[in-house]
């Protein structure tokens, strides 16, 4: 075995490992969330069927790893007579939301049913946040090497755009905002992580994704203010 051949070999081994170690972490930190938190999922969904009825869940079809769509699994945070298809974002002060639904959105507890998303592969406990069908021609540019990653419940840009809505301007239409400004920032973002990633800097980002959650009403400041 040649110097090149065997720097290659040592290359994809590295590579095998970490996606093994990986794998691990999500398996351990998904198993062991979804039965410490079990007893307030059931809260929820109780609160939701008292609500409003079924559905409990949002399903949604998104972009996986290598552009392959997947079912993603939120809370309900919607009136069950709202368009299914309608506005692709979550606005502040949307009409759409229940009350129930604006406590979910603000402490992202909506988010726990993504934990069988990541139990059956097709999430990530970190990655990019998986894209909506509506967005799926963003992946322009350069920005479409955000899909080699499988994508993820927390990471840098769940963190940093926890409360993205705050950061649309209400003179300006939300859809053209994500598209020309959020959308872009969130994926270079990724673009210039997880190529460097490790295993630590990824359990970083999920001790920094638990405080967000559990700081409700902080971290509002916009990640494009200096």
């Amino acid at each position: 075995m040649n110097a090149l051949d065997l720097s290659l070999h040592r290359r994809f081994a590295s590579s095998a490992s970490h996606g093994f170690v990986r794998r691990t972490i999500d398996l351990v930190v998904a198993s062991a969330a979804a039965v410490i938190l079990a007893p307030l999922m059931l809260v929820i969904a109780m609160a939701l069927l008292l609500e409003g009825g079924r559905p409990i869940l949002f399903v949604q079809t998104r972009l996986g790893a290598g552009a392959q769509p997947f079912h993603m699994y939120k809370f309900r945070k919607f009136d069950v007579r709202c368009d299914p298809d309608g506005l692709a974002l979550t606005v502040v002060g949307d009409g759409r939301l229940t009350p129930v639904g604006r406590f979910l959105a603000a402490t992202k507890l909506d988010e726990l049913p993504q934990l069988w998303n990541v139990l059956i592969g097709n999430m990530a406990i970190i990655g990019p946040r998986p894209e909506s069908m509506a967005f799926a021609d963003c992946f322009c540019g350069g920005l479409e090497a955000v899909l080699q990653y499988r994508p993820g419940l927390l990471g840098p840009t769940q963190v940093l755009f926890r409360h993205e809505a705050h950061f649309i301007p209400p003179s300006m239409d939300p859809v053209r905002f994500y598209r020309e400004i959020l959308f872009p920032a969130k994926a270079r973002i990724d673009l210039s992580y997880y190529p460097k990633r490790t295993i630590r800097s990824d359990i970083v980002w999920i001790w920094r994704g638990f405080l967000a959650v559990c700081l409700v009403g902080f971290h509002r400041r916009s990640p494009f203010e200096a």
